[in-house]
């Protein structure tokens, strides 16, 4: 009972600390996307697979609260089968580049898991693979200027040393480089308490977290919100899969 006791008034500690970054940052509501990202989200070489769940990802809406830009150089965590690769490959354009890391442990144990991106990038050769301990993320050739992972965080938090990850994004991070965050929206109060069974985060939780390893929050976005969720079903059942409210943070490295 004491142990309950103390997990919840943690929580309840993240849920204050977060709260009070999400209520200084602005909601940024989508922003008519540039030539570019409309450019690289209609690209015809996109695959059929990919396009059909653009209604649900909203990547053009997604990609222009990021501010991502023509010459960016971006790293992409947890690529999986390159959905979102493509169109941020063709965003920034030839003057940029896109960095796919991939965790080198999940590598060595399965290595047909990283056959998508490699594929992608054979054709993209803006496109870098590079396996990394993601708690160091010292294989980056150098600074970027935007860390990007959608419906990651959760699954960060179930294998990694999460204080020690946002540090690494925060040293990858050229000053003024954003940390995009997209992922599925857990109950209030939930904090990191269902990352592995719902499959969830609260966002109060990943504010704390974020801002902790020294990052501002600038803003957030409920492009992708669905407020019917009830947030207590897994993320990948029938009923509301594709169409779980999610959230939107991008914060900034002083």
């Amino acid at each position: 009972m004491a142990a309950f006791k103390y997990v919840l008034a943690a929580g309840a500690a993240v849920m204050l600390l977060g709260g009070a970054a999400q209520a200084q940052a602005p909601n940024i509501h989508a922003p008519k996307p540039s030539p570019a990202v409309a450019a690289a989200v209609s690209d015809p070489g996109r695959p059929a697979a990919d396009t059909a769940r653009d209604e649900n990802r909203k990547p053009a809406e997604v990609v222009a609260v990021s501010g991502l830009k023509p010459g960016d150089v971006v790293a992409e965590l947890g690529s999986g089968g390159g959905y979102y690769s493509r169109i941020l490959s063709k965003a920034v354009g030839p003057r940029g580049k896109v960095f796919a890391v991939v965790n080198a442990a999940q590598l060595a144990a399965r290595p047909a898991g990283a056959d998508a991106i490699k594929a992608i990038a054979a054709v993209d050769t803006n496109i870098t693979v590079i396996p990394d301990d993601y708690t160091t993320l010292a294989a980056l050739p150098q600074k970027v200027d935007m860390v990007w992972t959608t419906d990651n965080y959760h699954d960060f938090h179930n294998a990694l040393d999460i204080a020690a990850f946002n540090k690494a994004v925060f040293n990858a991070l050229k000053p003024g480089g954003v940390f995009f965050i997209e992922d599925h929206a857990a109950a209030p109060g939930a904090g990191v308490s269902v990352t592995r069974t719902l499959h969830r985060i609260e966002p109060a939780a990943v504010a704390a977290e974020v801002t902790a390893a020294g990052f501002k929050l600038a803003g957030t976005s409920d492009v992708l919100a669905h407020p019917e969720d009830d947030h207590l079903k897994q993320n990948a059942e029938t009923s509301v899969r594709g169409h779980t409210d999610r959230f939107i943070m991008i914060f900034r490295k002083p």
